[in-house]
């Protein structure tokens, strides 16, 4: 086996009597781009943090390609990290902001000067390098902490939700340019967010955080399709949860399980979920939220439980949708998309 890039053994933190991260083992590997997701204090921030060195763990290890770098503190580890506010030299140019680190290093100034004009290129910012931060757009900015964190060519780069300041659009474009900019520079990415779909979006692998443990790593597509536990269902996307007396009354038997809004058909055709290995269900329109492209159809179930029926709106108009409340219905999904979590285990690798 490879050595990995990050490699986290028994990581724990503890603020006084909290514990923020408690025991997790994590394997990232080289030129991977991984994303720790989770809720506001779940404690990835923390194990980013200790993986740069500006928290010391409490218990456990810390390996940057294969060396303890658990007792090193920051300037001694092959890894820069980018912050959600920039953290740019406001009185600084950006050439200079970016030269910065160089100049640390005690870079000649002809060589820091190419690279810092080099890495400016890499970012699409080429001509821009003799303006301040304040004459520059979120999105330039946010090019700008990129471009002076990867000059130094780190091993690891080490992302604090640094999308998190953009509107919706330009977030959306950066997470794009993000994952283009690591493909070609190929070093390991590190990203810490609680944005679902900026994770799904960029990310090769991701572990989901919970409570200071790890609940499941997978690819963006096996954590969507096949969550192990109720928590990954419901944070990672939407997702109906059937438990109890309502699984018994839905699918004919007890437990946990998942489906998919996506995976539910309204009114589907007569007979299409009739067959063995289909289930249908009979309920009520109590709603219906309109989001553009798609409407989310909330189900009042004959049986008990309420659903969220997602569907494309690729006929008729918003009218007719709305007109839909309280109207009845049928539901139909293939027994195939129902994810059985029942007893799950608390945390499960997939490789």
């Amino acid at each position: 086996m490879s050595t990995a890039a990050v490699e986290l053994v028994g990581l724990s933190k503890s603020f006084g009597d909290v514990s923020a991260v408690d025991s997790i083992d994590l394997r990232i590997e080289d030129g991977e781009f991984f994303s720790m997701l989770g809720p506001s204090g779940s404690g990835k921030t923390t194990v980013l943090r200790m993986i740069a060195g500006f928290e010391r763990p409490s218990g456990g290890t810390v390996r940057l390609a294969g060396d303890d770098v658990t007792t090193r503190p920051p300037f001694a580890r092959d890894v820069n990290t980018v912050f959600q506010d920039y953290a740019l030299f406001p009185h600084m140019d950006v050439l200079t902001n970016v030269e910065y680190g160089l100049r640390v290093q005690r870079v000649p100034r002809a060589e820091r000067r190419e690279q810092a004009m080099a890495a400016l290129d890499a970012v699409q910012l080429g001509g821009l390098g003799d303006r301040r931060p304040t004459q520059l757009s979120g999105g330039q900015r946010q090019r700008v902490a990129l471009a002076r964190a990867l000059v130094n060519r780190p091993k690891v780069l080490l992302l604090d939700e640094p999308l998190g300041a953009l509107d919706l659009k330009l977030r959306r474009a950066m997470q794009l340019e993000l994952k283009e900019l690591q493909r070609e520079v190929g070093i390991t990415f590190v990203f810490v967010t609680h944005d679902q779909e900026e994770a799904l979006t960029m990310s090769d692998r991701i572990a989901v955080f919970r409570d200071g443990r790890i609940e499941q790593v997978a690819t963006p597509a096996e954590l969507y399709e096949f969550p192990t536990t109720p928590f990954v269902a419901g944070f990672v996307g939407t997702s109906n949860l059937l438990t109890g007396d309502a699984a018994r009354a839905v699918l004919g038997r007890a437990g946990t399980f998942s489906i998919r809004p996506e995976k539910i058909h309204l009114d589907p055709e007569a007979g299409l979920y009739s067959g063995a290995g289909h289930t249908t269900a009979r309920g009520t329109v109590a709603d219906v939220v309109y989001l553009g492209s798609v409407n989310h159809y909330l189900v009042e179930l004959d049986a008990g439980p309420t659903v969220t029926v997602l569907r494309q709106n690729l006929h008729g108009s918003t009218d007719q949708s709305m007109s839909r409340r309280g109207q009845p219905v049928n539901v139909g999904w293939a027994d195939e998309h129902v994810i059985d979590l029942s007893d799950p285990p608390h945390e499960k690798e997939t490789p």
